[in-house]
């Protein structure tokens, strides 16, 4: 495979798992390891701010959930 075309399955990927969390209320710890596994740096913004959105809609956000955004810092 070239690498324009794993390029674009790692964004399709990557894609697909970011609205899959967006829609999941209790994302999978393997799901969000993989998206980290494929994050590029101008991608990580985009990605905390979907786990952020998460902790926002929570009365009690999950720990777990928290410590990955400030691992992303």
């Amino acid at each position: 495979m070239a690498n324009g075309e794993q390029d674009d399955v790692r964004s399709q990927l990557l894609e697909t798992l970011m609205d899959k969390v967006e829609d999941d209320p209790y994302p999978s710890n393997t799901m969000l390891d993989m998206i980290e596994s494929l994050l590029r740096p101008d991608e990580v913004s985009a990605y905390a701010e979907a786990l952020l959105a998460r902790i926002r809609e929570d009365q009690f956000p999950s720990i777990p959930m928290i410590k990955r955004v400030q691992g992303l810092v």
